[in-house]
C-alpha cells in the first residue's frame, strides 16, 4: 500500500502574560487537533493511536493540557514546559484489573523469584518519595508524591545473579519498556499505586506503575505485572520504534 502524508490541522491557542517578580511566565491552553491519516479507515485503533503519538513526540505534543512556560527555572530539561495538570498518554487500552486478580511477577536472572498478591505487595515495606515527572512530549510537572514499594527492596528480595545487567518491565495492556539494572538500584525508584495521596487511577496506570524520576517517563511502565531481569537488553514498545534506548531528560535523549 502507498504511503500517504499525515496531515495536522492546525492547533488552538489561547494565552494571558504574567508578570511578577522574580518570574515571568505565560500560560498557555493548548488543544491539539485531529490527526488525520488517508490509511485510517484500515488501521485498527491502536495502531491509529500509536502513530499519533509517535507523531505528538516528534512535533513535541502531549495532548491538551494547561502550559506553564516558565523563564529559566533550573529544574526544567532543554525542550520541557512545566503543566499543572496530569496528562493521559498511553497505547488506547487502559485495562481494568480487579485487585482480587492483580499479581506481580518477578523472575529471570534472579535466586528467589517472586509472585506477590495485592495484599502481599502492600504488606512490603511502605516508600515514600516526592519526585519530577518529564514527559518525552516535552511537558514536565513538578513534586509529585508517591507511594508504594522501592525498587531497592525489591531487589533485596529477589537477590539478581551477578550475570543480570538488565531489566524488563511488561505490562498488562502488552506494553514493555527496558532499562539498566544500575538505573533500576537508584533511591527514587518505585512501584507506586498511591499519587499525592490518593490511588493511583486507572488512566494513569493503576493500580501500580514504575516511577523511574530520572529518565523520560516512558520508562515507568503503567499497569505493570511483569519484571524480568536478564544478561540481555531487549528493546520496548518505544525503543523498537525509534525512541531513545537510555531517555535521560537533562539530555534531551529523546531518540535512538
Amino acid at each position: 500500500m502507498p504511503h500517504r502524508p499525515l496531515i495536522l490541522e492546525e492547533n488552538s491557542y489561547s494565552y494571558q502574560t504574567t508578570s511578577s517578580w522574580p518570574t515571568h511566565y505565560l500560560v498557555v491552553r493548548k488543544t491539539l487537533a485531529t490527526v488525520v491519516c488517508g490509511e485510517e479507515a484500515t488501521m485498527d485503533e491502536t495502531n491509529r493511536l500509536t502513530k499519533t503519538k509517535e507523531q505528538w513526540a516528534k512535533a513535541r505534543r502531549g495532548g491538551e493540557e494547561r502550559e506553564v512556560f516558565y523563564e529559566g527555572d533550573a529544574r526544567l530539561p532543554p525542550g520541557q514546559h512545566l503543566v499543572e495538570t496530569w496528562p493521559v498518554l498511553d497505547l488506547g487500552q487502559k485495562p481494568d484489573i480487579p485487585l482480587s486478580e492483580w499479581k506481580l511477577t518477578v523472575g529471570g536472572f534472579v535466586a528467589n523469584p517472586i509472585t506477590w498478591t495485592w495484599e502481599e505487595f502492600l504488606a512490603q515495606p511502605q516508600f515514600n518519595d516526592v519526585s519530577d515527572f518529564h514527559c518525552v512530549t516535552s511537558w514536565s510537572r513538578f513534586d509529585n508524591e508517591w507511594e508504594g514499594v522501592s525498587f531497592k527492596h525489591i531487589l533485596s528480595v529477589v537477590k539478581p545473579l551477578s550475570s543480570a545487567k538488565f531489566v524488563l518491565f511488561k505490562s498488562f495492556d502488552d506494553y514493555s519498556t527496558n532499562l539498566p539494572l544500575e538505573a533500576c538500584d537508584d533511591r527514587d525508584v518505585l512501584l507506586t499505586y498511591k499519587w499525592n495521596g490518593r490511588p493511583l487511577t486507572k488512566e494513569h496506570g493503576g493500580p501500580v506503575r514504575v516511577i523511574v524520576p530520572k529518565r523520560y517517563a516512558w520508562k515507568g511502565a503503567k499497569w505493570v505485572k511483569e519484571i524480568t531481569f536478564s544478561d540481555k537488553d531487549e528493546k520496548g514498545f518505544w525503543e523498537v520504534r525509534g525512541y531513545s534506548n537510555s531517555a535521560f531528560p537533562w539530555e534531551n535523549d529523546r531518540y535512538g
